[in-house]
């Protein structure tokens, strides 16, 4: 994709109503931004397509624990000493920097990437990523707390409540959609990088010696998940943490990385955690947390499985990957997975006499119980389509003169632009139909 692709897309997600800049008529608030009407939905129809390829089985069910937690969560869980990024200063344009994102080169020289002025990068200090407050009326340290910068912790401190009264075996998970808030250095590529953002992380309790097996299976769901999501697989690789990139916590690490015009980047992380949570948080409250195996009758502490996904990255890899310029008929269209595209059709009076719009706002009456759909009548026939094909609606339903004659409309499809005659009566079976059938598209 050219280099300006990224910019195209923050342009159409602003026009249609996606994504907004957060505070802009006081001149914004960096890497903030405000979802809209189809920006909400499509954020949700992802979430809910999340949601339900991980709890609708057996073995998995949900928590909503809270933002804030006590601190001495994050102490035990090692946020406090070592939640960090290394951080450099260019001395001369006061720009800062992450310094793992510098090359080698430059941070020989420390040379600045932004002005180039040769050693004007001062040496590197850690930052703390966590946002900290203070909970009640006075501002002192007895009272500090932080934002979760994951939440990943309230799933560990909270894994026998669930167990118990869900009455699962390991093996088994706890899935959970959430804030969190990292205080990130550099920020950027749009909604990619924010310091508020949604994590979709499901945490797989193991019997310690099972947890390469459990590892390799998750690896191989999550990977297909994205396939299911409609992305394209040449798009999408596994890379996996050196010794030397592993977390502190980690036996084992993959990530599922997608290729964005920024480069190939994180999508979702699959790490073997061991049982280095639960073994902190245990002793750091002085209860224990070990799982009782009734059929091995032992005790012990679970491995962890965990994957973990943004869910505001998530919809931007959704967004690049179904961004496409038809040069043949001169539009943009967003080749939405129609299951995730946020209005599912878009109902059109061809003109706006003769009874026309009148039918068509029945039909979108009958329509809404069932789909999110919207009635248009401004502009040309072409032009309602094309603009509904940037918002990656992918049904077009046009009722004409021959619909007074027939009780018959056209339904267009968004990417082929086929167009298909049938009976009102059908509209609604044929449109779920082809909601729910198996979905492909190469670009």
């Amino acid at each position: 994709m050219p280099d300006n692709t990224m910019d195209k897309i923050v342009s159409l997600c602003k026009r249609r109503g996606f994504v907004f800049p957060s505070s802009e008529i006081y001149g914004g608030l960096n890497s903030c931004w405000d979802y809209g009407p189809l920006g909400v939905e499509l954020k949700r129809n992802i979430q809910d397509f999340w949601w339900k390829s991980m709890t609708l089985r057996e073995d998995v069910v949900g928590l909503d624990a809270s933002i804030l937690m006590h601190p001495r969560v994050w102490e035990a869980s090692g946020h406090v000493a070592s939640f960090t990024d290394p951080l450099v200063d260019c001395k001369q344009c006061k720009a800062r920097f992450r310094e793992d994102d510098l090359s080698a080169e430059k941070i020989e020289k420390k040379q600045c990437p932004n002005c180039g002025t040769l050693g004007s990068l001062t040496e590197s200090r850690k930052f703390n990523l966590m946002f900290k407050t203070f909970m009640g009326p006075v501002e002192e340290a007895a009272s500090t707390t932080y934002l979760r910068p994951e939440t990943a912790q309230g799933i560990y401190v909270n894994y026998l409540n669930v167990q118990n009264v869900s009455r699962l075996k390991i093996p088994f998970g706890i899935a959970q959609v959430g804030k969190a808030f990292r205080n990130e250095i550099t920020p950027g590529n749009f909604i990619f990088r924010t310091r508020e953002f949604e994590q979709m992380e499901m945490q797989y309790f193991v019997k310690p010696g099972d947890d390469e097996k459990w590892f390799d299976y998750w690896k191989e769901q999550r990977l297909a998940y994205y396939l299911k999501l409609g992305i394209r697989p040449e798009k999408l690789r596994f890379k996996q943490h050196g010794q030397d990139e592993l977390a502190h916590y980690a036996k084992a690490a993959y990530d599922v990385q997608y290729e964005f015009p920024f480069g190939w980047q994180e999508l979702e992380g699959i790490h073997n955690r061991t049982d280095f949570d639960l073994k902190r948080h245990q002793e750091a409250s002085g209860k224990s947390l070990l799982y009782f195996d009734d059929a091995a009758n032992e005790k012990y502490l679970p491995y962890i499985i965990e994957t973990s996904a943004g869910l505001n990255r998530t919809m931007l890899t959704v967004l690049v990957d179904a961004y496409w310029e038809d040069k043949e008929n001169e539009r943009v269209v967003l080749r939405l997975h129609p299951r995730l595209a946020p209005i599912k059709a878009v109902i059109c009076p061809l003109v706006k006499k003769d009874g026309l719009p009148e039918v068509a706002r029945q039909i979108e009456a009958d329509l809404r119980p069932h789909f999110p759909v919207i009635f248009d009548q401004q502009s040309s026939i072409g032009k309602r389509y094309y603009r509904q094909d940037e918002a990656g609606t992918p049904f077009g339903v046009t009722v004409d003169h021959q619909t007074l004659e027939d009780q018959t409309v056209t339904l267009r499809e968004r990417d082929s632009q086929q167009q298909d005659r049938m009976p009102i009566s059908a509209l609604k079976d044929e449109i779920r139909k082809r909601l729910n059938a198996d979905w492909s598209v190469s670009k």
